[in-house]
């Protein structure tokens, strides 16, 4: 028997809503045909966007999407996405199948998304290819409330009007694909091209550096050394850092669905990695932040496995299975648990690419696994986490094995939410779960469970969904119940008046 103890008395630190954000990048299906259809399509829109999608995004209260990208962004030039569609510059898109982008979708366009989400717009801008005045002049168009050049070519593309816009990256994986750049080279590239990141008419920008791929904490150490020389601590808000789940090798990649045990245990290990990660990255930040105010950024992480066989494989479109569901439940425990530096994280990528929420084709609309797993982890969003200890054993293979059981808590408006997985594909575990200053008068519950392959087809949409779990018995302790092997529930509690 497994024994898990939550301390309702320890609060923790509040969980941001934007750990449970998104990220769409001009790739593939993700935008054209995932979320974006245009006006005239026959599928059902407003102003352009599918509102099937639309619908199913709002269910999972989406918080934050990053746009354009990804190695797009230091490829985009942000004019080019402005004005009459029929006038808009078309490009190659040389990063992802050499296709063309005909930048039908763009600022605007974005923009609108983002209102119908309702989530906070954090757009990436061109350090890679772009110049400081480009940069400058889009924060401009976007934001500034008066008389100005940049105003009145907003007004003119037909909104005068301002929005308001926060989360603001300088760069993308500019180690790699955005300029590839030395750790110092890109930290005085970020101050030059930060300083011109202007406030205007009462909007205040939060401003992302472009962290590390996996452990290159040279990386890490040479930037924040060099952004937070002198002065310029109060130039950065947020550090991002990249890591995608590869349970096989780039040699040897395997479809999303075509995979074994021993696959579905290494998956799993690589997941609970970035917990590493994010501790040893965490400490390079504090030598040059102490005071712990500039926040961690995860702003691409997910599972990334093979093409589906007949698709473009420039496009990374890729199945979800069962697997995935526990894949970003374990990713969520860790953002959860690390809530105090975790500010935000972004999942790649939101429609029709990598570890998708949402997939299309033509008129048809599918929510995966990894959706699911969102949906019942949205009630810790804005939540506050509570002390809490889980004793588990270990499971997998033996290259790769695994704590059997992972775990959420937090409390919000009263009400307790207690998220857990069980990892083992075999065994069922039965929970004995202590609650300490709480008392547990209502319960419900839901769950996603299945076998490790099993996935939604769009001949078969539902095969793979939550439901509701009745097993959950109080006791003089707590509660009590036994979890299925590859499953994960949500189980909210609350207390009479």
């Amino acid at each position: 028997m497994a024994k898990c103890v939550i301390n309702a008395w320890h609060k923790k630190s509040t969980i941001n809503r934007n750990i449970y954000g998104h990220f769409s990048e001009h790739l593939g299906r993700g935008i054209y045909e995932g979320i974006y259809v245009g006006k005239n399509s026959p599928i059902e829109n407003v102003n352009g966007m599918r509102s099937d999608v639309v619908q199913a995004l709002r269910g999972i209260n989406v918080p934050v999407l990053r746009w354009p990208g990804g190695c797009f962004a230091d490829y985009y030039h942000w004019k080019d996405g402005i004005g009459a569609h029929d006038d808009r510059k078309k490009m190659v898109n040389a990063n992802w199948g050499g296709v063309v982008e005909d930048n039908s979708f763009g600022t605007h366009e974005f923009m609108e998304l983002c209102r119908q989400l309702g989530c906070e717009p954090y757009i990436c801008g061109n350090v890679g290819s772009g110049t400081v005045e480009e940069m400058g002049e889009w924060i401009e168009y976007i934001t500034f409330d008066g008389l100005s050049p940049m105003s009145g070519l907003r007004a003119r593309n037909g909104r005068p009007e301002p929005w308001k816009i926060k989360y603001w990256g300088v760069g993308n994986e500019n180690w790699g694909c955005g300029g590839n750049m030395l750790p110092a080279q890109y930290g005085e590239a970020y101050r030059r091209y930060r300083s011109y990141c202007r406030n205007y008419s009462g909007n205040k920008l939060y401003c992302i550096a472009g962290g590390a791929n996996i452990d290159d904490y040279d990386w890490t150490d040479g930037v924040m050394k060099t952004i937070c020389a002198g002065s310029g601590r109060r130039l950065i808000d947020g550090l991002s850092i990249h890591y995608y789940t590869q349970p096989n090798t780039w040699q040897n990649k395997k479809y999303a669905t075509d995979f074994n045990e021993d696959d579905y245990y290494r998956a799993l290990e690589r997941s609970l990695f970035i917990e590493e990660l994010i501790v040893k990255h965490c400490e390079i930040m504090s030598r040059y932040d102490p005071e712990h105010r500039v926040g961690l950024i995860v702003d691409e992480w997910g599972a990334w496995y093979e093409a589906e066989a007949g698709t473009n494989p420039a496009f990374l479109f890729q199945q979800s299975t069962m697997r995935d569901a526990l894949v970003a439940a374990v990713h969520f425990d860790i953002f959860n648990r690390h809530s105090d530096r975790v500010v935000m994280a972004n999942l790649a990528q939101m429609v029709n690419v990598i570890q998708a929420v949402i997939l299309t084709e033509g008129s048809k609309m599918l929510l995966t696994p990894t959706y699911h797993a969102f949906d019942l982890y949205k009630s810790h969003q804005d939540a506050c986490l509570l002390d809490s200890w889980l004793e588990t054993e270990k499971r997998g293979s033996k290259q790769s094995e695994i704590p059997s059981l992972s775990h959420s808590v937090s409390e919000k408006n009263g009400s307790v939410t207690i998220s857990m997985s069980n990892l083992s594909l075999d065994r069922e575990e039965d929970i004995e779960c202590h609650i300490l200053g709480y008392r547990p008068d209502s319960v419900k519950a839901r769950i996603l469970n299945a076998g490790m392959t099993a996935h939604n087809t769009f001949e078969q949409p539902d095969t793979i969904g939550i439901r509701p779990f009745e097993g959950i018995a109080k006791t003089d302790y707590g509660l009590a119940w036994t979890l299925p092997p590859c499953s994960v529930v949500e189980i909210s509690v609350s207390q009479d008046a």
